[in-house]
C-alpha cells in the first residue's frame, strides 16, 4: 500500500517537474533581435518596438528579408490561432523564417505601444500585419480575418499571402 502511494506520489512529482520546465521554457524564449527571426515568440508589454524595429531593419538590410510586424496581444484568441498555425504548419514557418524577420508588437492593458503604432494606418481587429521592407517602409496593412477559414486560418491564403509580399517573387 506505502509502496503504492509512493509510486504515485513519485509520478505526481515528475509530472509536475515536467509542467514547470515546459511553462519556464516558453517564458524564457523571449523577443531578441536574434530571435526576431523565428516564430513561437511572445506578445511581450516590456519590449521596446522602435528598438526591435531598429534591429530587425539592420539584420533585413543585411539578409534581404522583409520585416513582418505582428499586431496582437497574449490575450488574443487568434492572435494564439495564427501562432498554433504556424506551429502546425511546418512549410509556412520556414517560408516565413526564410523571407521574413517576425516582431510580435504587444497591445494589452500593460501596453498599448500607441506611439509606435501612431506611425501606421489604424488597426481595426487583432492580430494584424504590417508588411515592411528591408528598409522599414510600410508596403502592406493586412487584416487576418481575410486569411481565416471558419476557426482557424488557412493554409493557402495565408501563404498566398507570405508570399505576395516575400521579397523574392515567386518563392
Amino acid at each position: 500500500m506505502n509502496t503504492l502511494y509512493m509510486a504515485r506520489f513519485l509520478r505526481r512529482c515528475a509530472l509536475l517537474g515536467a509542467c514547470l520546465f515546459v511553462c519556464s521554457w516558453g517564458a524564457a524564449a523571449r523577443q531578441t533581435p536574434e530571435s526576431a527571426g523565428r516564430t513561437g515568440l511572445r506578445y511581450d508589454p516590456a519590449r521596446d518596438p522602435a528598438a526591435d524595429l531598429r534591429a530587425a531593419v539592420g539584420e533585413a538590410s543585411k539578409s534581404g528579408k522583409r520585416i513582418l510586424l505582428d499586431i496582437g496581444g497574449e490575450w488574443c484568441i487568434w492572435c494564439r490561432r495564427l501562432d498554433t498555425f504556424f506551429m502546425k504548419h511546418e512549410d509556412a514557418e520556414e517560408f516565413l523564417r526564410a523571407n521574413y524577420i517576425l516582431l510580435k508588437i504587444n497591445v494589452s492593458k500593460e501596453n498599448q505601444n500607441e506611439k509606435f503604432l501612431s506611425g501606421y494606418p489604424p488597426v481595426a481587429g487583432y492580430p494584424h500585419l504590417f508588411v515592411l521592407d528591408s528598409d522599414g517602409s510600410l508596403l502592406r496593412s493586412q487584416d487576418t480575418g481575410a486569411l481565416e477559414s471558419g476557426k482557424y486560418h488557412d493554409h493557402d491564403k495565408v501563404m498566398a499571402f507570405l508570399r505576395r509580399w516575400c521579397p523574392k517573387a515567386g518563392s
